[in-house]
């Protein structure tokens, strides 16, 4: 087998990448500068191939546990826990387009910024953005983790996070496992009895997003709130 190394220098993926820019790369071959090596007679670009056929897309791979992923040969633990790594380094990377130094303004911003963080998650997450008096961003939060049937959120515990914020406004999100982004009737309770509590303290709810696979439903445009 010829080694990458040995392929014609704009043929190799890392190069191609440094010359022409990421964006130029199919899916494989950013995946085999990730990977860096391959295995016994198979090149990194090769292996990298296997698991985009294997999965069928990235969004597939990027939410394989870890016994999915080690199902192909030549991918370990250590390269399982990289890719959680780069992923989370993704979101973050997002997550600093809501800084602190720009009110929140846009909903499109705070969607996409939503989605990345929840949308494929295997259990349900209640979250929070937390806002200052401008509306801008002091952090984002993960509140209460439950099964895919539901989180159990109490409203006390949550004014009591905001107060120690210290937050004027605050946005809710959580996320459908099932993929379907519909509210539900309980998902509209809580969302009043968290309205309720808050206004005690002087702290609105400007929105609460419930993000599904493809799609994320805003509340405030329903006219939920």
């Amino acid at each position: 087998m010829v080694s990458i190394r040995d392929w014609p220098e704009n043929e190799r993926p890392r190069e191609k990448l440094l010359a022409r820019g990421a964006a130029a790369l199919s899916d494989a071959e950013l995946l085999a500068i990730f990977l860096r090596t391959g295995t016994r007679g198979k090149s990194a670009l090769d292996l990298a191939r296997d698991l985009v056929a294997h999965h069928g897309e990235l969004r597939a791979l990027f939410r394989a546990d870890q016994k999915t992923f080690t199902r192909i040969p030549g991918l370990g633990p250590a390269k399982y826990a990289q890719l959680q790594a780069v992923l989370e380094l993704a979101r973050r990377h997002l997550a600093e387009t809501l800084n602190r130094s720009e009110p929140l303004t846009s909903p499109e911003v705070t969607r996409t910024f939503l989605s990345a963080q929840l949308r494929d998650r295997p259990h349900e997450l209640f979250c929070c953005l937390y806002l200052d008096t401008r509306h801008r961003v002091i952090v984002f939060e993960e509140l209460f983790r439950g099964t895919i049937d539901g989180a159990n959120v109490p409203p006390r515990e949550v004014v009591k996070r905001v107060l120690k914020v210290n937050a004027a406004a605050v946005i809710f999100a959580h996320n459908h496992p099932s993929g379907v982004a519909e509210p539900s009737e309980a998902d509209r309770r809580l969302t009043r009895r968290l309205i309720d509590a808050l206004a005690l303290v002087d702290v609105r709810v400007l929105d609460h997003f419930v993000v599904g696979d493809g799609e994320v439903i805003s509340f405030a445009e329903r006219g939920l709130l």
